[in-house]
């Protein structure tokens, strides 16, 4: 799932796409009767052991937090949950290198460089099962044309429903957020999605899209890993 975008980070999002995609089901379906068998990448295997390792040593309930670019949100998120191991996952190095600037003295977070196509996966297979799963402002490709790279249309989009828990989007689009709920729906899963001004900013975009007056929008759900199966859409 592809992450970079051209798009100025603030910029309003202009797309040829009034509502949800007409193939979103037929999408949801093929993706869920067939299993996505793309090898790994050796990277990402060995991110996903190291952060095996330190969550084993850790003991605690899991958070993910896709996408976590700088990992600003990563760092928050393990401050407003210090009971908890959180994980941020973004498949940039350059992204990650800025950290820094957004550390927190918390002890129970880790940031690793990985591809979610792979460390889904791989966190199925090892029975992960995260208490929650925070997706913050996913590229959302505006395109009618490119519904297969947003998260609900992706080939892994069965990985992320097989690992359950409170699974929070948050997107700057209303549009990706309805559709992401109105797959989850698809799949007998119950979501909606609101409009939101969240308590504290946690991320980059957040920041920006606020400061330029976008509303900010999100769909909150709660999945049981392994519920869902080809027959639910």
């Amino acid at each position: 799932m592809k992450k970079t975008n051209s798009l100025p980070s603030s910029r309003r999002i202009v797309s040829n796409q009034t509502e949800v995609h007409a193939n979103l089901e037929k999408i949801l379906h093929k993706h869920l009767a067939h299993t996505f068998r793309k090898p790994y990448a050796q990277h990402n295997l060995d991110a996903f052991q190291i952060a095996a390792q330190w969550l084993a040593e850790r003991k605690q309930p899991l958070i993910l937090d896709s996408f976590c670019g700088v990992g600003e949100s990563t760092a928050k998120l393990a401050e407003q949950y210090p009971d908890c191991a959180v994980i941020g996952i973004d498949k940039s190095a350059a992204r990650l290198d800025k950290h820094a600037g957004y550390q927190s003295e918390q002890q129970n977070y880790l940031l690793i460089q990985a591809d979610v196509e792979d460390f889904w996966r791989l966190a199925v297979e090892a029975g992960w099962q995260p208490l929650r799963h925070f997706l913050l402002y996913p590229n959302p490709w505006p395109k009618s044309d490119q519904i297969k790279l947003r998260i609900h249309g992706s080939p892994v989009f069965p990985a992320l429903l097989k690992l359950g828990g409170e699974i929070e989007l948050r997107s700057n689009w209303a549009l990706y957020v309805d559709e992401f709920a109105t797959a989850l729906r698809l799949l007998g899963v119950e979501a909606a999605y609101n409009a939101f001004l969240p308590e504290t900013i946690i991320t980059p975009f957040e920041r920006k899209y606020l400061n330029s007056g976008q509303t900010l929008w999100r769909c909150q759900a709660h999945i049981t890993a392994g519920t869902i199966n080809s027959s639910s859409c």
